[in-house]
């Protein structure tokens, strides 16, 4: 009964979690657009954000909210989607998706395609009334952010669909890579170019 009683009390929490988690849809570069539609969403622990690139070829590259356009290296790497590049008459869209594992502080994300996060195209997750998108976004155009290792339409170094380091990026199999980052980080792609990111660090003030 005793121990019966334990893997309940391990199990449902988990249960429970998975019951009550959602996936949040973000679409990148819809109708040709420098943007991210929602800019800002609210997530809990066990939610998935699925990012649908619709156009051109953009990033979702994770950064902080003091360098909104600089890709997070400390204390751990952030996550990159590489560029997904979409041609003009596309009928299926590559997506990227992660699913959160801590919600305790903002995550901030913008495009690292030339010029776009110097433009507004970033993103943020659990804003805070400190730390608000606005201020983030305001301080992304301030910086005028130029940095990029690609042009539109051409396909990232890593792969035509965009990878994480350490795993290739055809899309079509599924590899997987170490994380530099506490958890597991599990690449995996398709035929349709999906890419799933699982053990993301959340939780990062910076």
């Amino acid at each position: 009964m005793r121990f019966t009683s334990f893997i309940a009390a391990l199990v449902l929490p988990v249960l429970a979690v998975s019951a009550q988690s959602k996936t949040i849809t973000v679409i990148v570069g819809g109708n040709s657009s420098l943007t991210f539609n929602p800019s800002s969403v609210t997530a809990a622990v066990g939610d998935t954000i699925a990012f649908q690139f619709q156009s051109k070829n953009h990033t979702v590259t994770q950064s902080t909210f003091a360098n909104p356009c600089t890709q997070m290296t400390t204390p751990v790497e952030g996550i990159d989607s590489g560029f997904q590049p979409v041609a003009a008459n596309a009928t299926s869209f590559p997506q990227y998706s992660f699913t959160m594992t801590n919600a305790s502080a903002p995550l901030w994300f913008y495009c690292k395609q030339t010029g776009h996060c110097g433009k507004g195209m970033v993103f943020a997750v659990n804003p805070t009334a400190n730390k608000t998108f606005a201020a983030f976004q305001a301080a992304a155009e301030a910086s005028g952010a130029t940095a990029s290792g690609s042009t539109y339409g051409s396909p990232a170094a890593t792969g035509a669909t965009g990878a994480t380091p350490g795993a290739s990026g055809t899309g079509a199999a599924s590899p997987s890579a170490s994380a530099k980052s506490s958890g597991a980080l599990r690449v995996g792609g398709s035929a349709a170019g999906v890419l799933t990111v699982v053990g993301l660090v959340a939780g990062l003030a910076l």
